[in-house]
């Protein structure tokens, strides 16, 4: 008997303990339907008109610098640096003489060539004097202007073994570090100098096939480089390539630059902008109008309910390139037409807002 008291006096307090709790919760749930029910005040919001803008259309890309000449000097025949006439990092000039190496032998193998051509030249001279005296046959008059003329070509080619032996610059350019040293010996082929010609300078990049249609030789281009991101390059295409990658179905582009000042070197990673002949009128908001999504950018339109009340619709635009940031919008906007401006991450579409004025907008910023 006992037991049973004890057992429902238990299930008695249970049951209170749990009706509180329940109540309790109850309580708090019809509080926050209340306040759900209750409308949110509005949203203060900075709100931008799209206007229509006039911009010259450019198709972006990315590519890297090329010297318009640039190799790395080698010598053709083997030899002994004698004289180095450069230090790295030098302008030069065409045929300005950078090093040579020693030219002992091949200059005995010249006076060599040269007196045996002397002779062979007093033999010919002897036997033309005698041909037409009938004192030799014409075979010896061919023979001995054959052997004249074999003398003259060897004079040529030990001339011409010299002359290797004088390393020139091949062209105007800046050269980039010295890689030999005074009395190393060098094999042939051995690089002994990079030279680059730098002014003017290409800069080649890809485009998709389907924007062939849209580039031509002489449409202007501009490039910036990281090294100096607020100074751009302007050129032109020079030449198109005559075929399309078959695997990454892109056509190479190359343009000129002008660097007269040098701040661009062969190998730099470039963004390249090619421009379109004439201009667009475009659609045009803030970079900060925007939302990137990957099911599609949008933007906040301001709009009135059927109360008057000024809310936010959410639209979905197809985006263009971005300039001095603008975003051009291709498609789902009409100049004129009031969107936010920025913080659109605390919206959603049907809520009601409130337009700060400029005092506002500086106070909050």
């Amino acid at each position: 008997m006992k037991t049973a008291s004890r057992f429902l006096i238990v299930i008695i307090f249970l049951g209170v303990v749990l009706g509180g709790i329940f109540g309790y919760k109850f309580m708090q749930f019809g509080q926050m339907k209340e306040k759900l029910s209750q409308p949110q005040p509005p949203v203060i919001i900075s709100a931008t008109e799209a206007r229509q803008e006039k911009w010259t259309p450019a198709i972006k890309a990315v590519g890297g610098t090329e010297a318009v000449n640039g190799i790395q000097v080698a010598n053709e025949v083997p030899g002994v640096v004698e004289e180095i006439n450069f230090e790295s990092g030098d302008m030069v000039r065409q045929g300005d003489v950078l090093i040579r190496l020693n030219s002992d032998i091949d200059q005995a193998a010249v006076r060599t060539r040269r007196a045996e051509a002397q002779l062979a030249r007093q033999e010919f001279e002897r036997v033309s004097d005698l041909l037409p005296k009938r004192a030799v046959s014409q075979s010896d008059y061919d023979k001995a202007k054959a052997n004249y003329d074999a003398a003259q070509a060897r004079v040529n080619e030990a001339e011409a073994q010299l002359s290797k032996k004088v390393i020139r610059a091949p062209f105007d350019g800046k050269l980039g570090l010295r890689m030999v040293d005074q009395g190393e010996y060098l094999a042939t082929g051995t690089a002994i100098v990079e030279i680059n010609m730098l002014d003017p300078i290409y800069v080649d990049y890809t485009l998709s096939e389907k924007e062939l249609p849209r580039v031509d030789k002489g449409y202007k281009v501009i490039a910036t480089v990281a090294s100096v991101p607020d100074q751009t390059f302007s050129g032109k295409v020079s030449a198109i390539n005559t075929s399309v990658n078959p695997e990454t179905r892109t056509v190479r582009i190359r343009a000129t630059l002008a660097n007269s000042d040098n701040m661009l070197r062969p190998g730099m990673f470039a963004t390249v902008q090619t421009l379109q002949p004439e201009d667009r009128e475009l659609v045009t908001v803030p970079r900060t109008a925007i939302s990137y999504n990957t099911y599609g950018d949008f933007v906040f339109v301001v709009a009135k309910n059927d109360k008057g009340e000024l809310i936010v619709n959410r639209r979905t635009v197809e985006t263009g390139e971005t300039r001095d940031g603008r975003v051009a919008v291709l498609k789902g906007l009409e100049a004129g037409e009031q969107v936010v401006a920025k913080g659109l991450l605390r919206l959603r579409a049907g809520q009601r807002v409130t337009i700060q004025d400029d005092q506002q907008a500086e106070a909050s910023e």
